[in-house]
């Protein structure tokens, strides 16, 4: 995918240039290092320069147009007219992010009050006059209906570079998500009535194109695959799980024989995602292909391809967001609480992450796959120990959809070894609290959960898409 593309521009008054000698090269010199240090975050920086005047403001527009910006940064160098502003948010529709940032966090008192003359002493004052315009500018972008957001602070203010890296991760997820396709393959799991999915919904509210397939199709590039394409994947295997002595070599291979068909649909239908759920029929082709396919979805979703089973598709969209900011994404639900530890268990069948796996994810057999069909391989493990995000998409009684998301921590302790995924998850309120908060948001039963602390990231992301987020804690 190619890198997405943000603006800068900063903004200043052409009258201050003549009257503060030196004032103008000293405010490029901010706007460079501002625009070095964006250059950091896996975003191609188009700086459009200083503009002080109503004729640049528009050339900028044009320019960012041209290279198809996601979003702006404006960097208020000092103070500004917001006439300098308005026509570059009004003709590119794309987010503004202000950025309020002085050179220091205070003047230095003692050292200004001693400069010699009263130009000096206005000219370094406005070298450190970003604020003056902020409200200037949030009344004007709120009476024409614009959106931004403002990140305050000074140049090498910390919390405010931490602010400014999460909207560029959620600028680069935006634009990720909106070029994803994600396939949709067989059919929900009868009678989940909250898994049941508006795709039409999701097209609209994130760009992402939604590809039906045929698993007569995946059957026939099953067909194809030849023995040494099985012999490599059974190779991956052994490299990327903990493969259990109890797996039968026929149940290997005949995953691996799947596996290497799942690689080739993907790779035919250019999927980033996939959300999938069949039954077949005792003894066909279908069964045997969808009793098979763990294993591979697992891997799949490990290399940057999240699968969700029991064809969760707003879950996989959910998978899709952790996956991209880096976080993983695995399958999850509820399945059962720890009242002595305070702690929810939570875990599912099927497909996992196993690149945030607390250790090496285990390969394992199931006599029987509880509540579907057939027996085969399976995936056991748990989350990394540590800070972990929960994320629901969910589509509400009234038409909208939102995000659902709970911080909390992966935590040591015994978990269930019965071939799934299981983990311990405690929360800064009390599991009764969260399971009754969480549940009565109205997300389906499922959710992805990423390693790390992302929600500040995720409700910018939210406000990029322009839908809510619940946040439980």
């Amino acid at each position: 995918m190619p890198q997405q593309r943000v603006g800068l521009f900063g903004i200043g008054l052409d009258t201050y240039w003549d009257q503060f000698e030196g004032l103008l090269g000293r405010l490029k010199g901010y706007q460079k290092t501002i625009a070095g240090r964006l250059g950091t975050t896996g975003l191609q920086v188009i700086d459009a320069g200083m503009v002080d005047n109503p004729g640049k403001a528009r050339a900028a527009a044009a320019f960012f147009g041209e290279q198809r910006v996601e979003a702006v940064f404006l960097y208020i160098s000092t103070y500004a007219l917001s006439h300098t502003v308005l026509p570059v948010a009004q003709n590119l529709k794309v987010p503004v992010i202000v950025l309020n940032l002085q050179p220091a966090a205070a003047i230095d008192y003692d050292a200004f009050n001693k400069m010699e003359g009263r130009g000096k002493m206005t000219g370094e004052w406005l070298a450190h006059c970003q604020a003056c315009s902020v409200p200037e500018i949030a009344n004007v972008f709120n009476n024409a209906g614009l959106q931004y957001d403002i990140v305050t602070g000074w140049i090498d203010d910390k919390e405010a570079w931490n602010e400014i890296e999460d909207w560029c991760t959620a600028i680069r997820t935006r634009a990720e998500l909106r070029d994803t396709r994600i396939g949709i393959l067989g059919h929900y799991y009868c009678g989940m009535l909250d898994v049941y999915t508006d795709v039409t919904r999701l097209a609209a509210e994130f760009g992402s194109h939604f590809e039906l397939l045929e698993i007569d199709e995946l059957k026939a590039l099953r067909d194809g695959i030849s023995g040494q394409q099985i012999t490599e994947k059974r190779n991956q295997f052994e490299r990327e799980f903990e493969v259990s002595p109890g797996c039968e070599e026929e149940e290997l291979s005949r995953a691996a024989h799947t596996s290497c068909a799942l690689d080739s649909l993907v790779e035919k239908k250019q999927l980033g995602a996939m959300a999938y759920y069949y039954e077949g029929w005792a003894g066909n082709d279908h069964e045997n292909i969808v009793t098979s396919m763990i294993a591979g979805n697992t891997l799949l979703t490990a290399h940057q391809v999240p699968v969700a089973g029991e064809c969760e598709i707003k879950n996989v969209v959910a998978m899709k967001i952790l996956d991209i900011m880096g976080a993983g994404g695995s399958f999850s639900e509820f399945y059962c609480m720890d009242f002595n530890d305070d702690v929810v268990l939570w875990g599912h069948d099927g497909p996992a992450h196993a690149v945030i796996a607390e250790g090496k994810a285990a390969l394992v057999p199931l006599p029987v796959y509880h509540g579907k069909p057939g027996k085969g391989l399976s995936i056991q493990m748990s989350v990394k120990h540590g800070p972990v995000t929960l994320l629901a998409v969910v589509q509400g009684p009234g038409g909208g959809t939102f995000f659902l998301c709970a911080e909390g921590q992966s935590v040591p302790g015994p978990v269930l070894q019965i071939g799934n995924t299981n983990s311990r998850y405690r929360f800064s309120i009390r599991a009764k609290e969260f399971v009754n908060r969480w549940s009565k948001a109205g997300p389906a039963h499922h959710c992805a959960i990423g390693i790390g602390s992302l929600a500040e990231k995720l409700e910018k992301l939210a406000k990029l898409l322009k839908i809510p987020l619940i946040r439980i804690c």
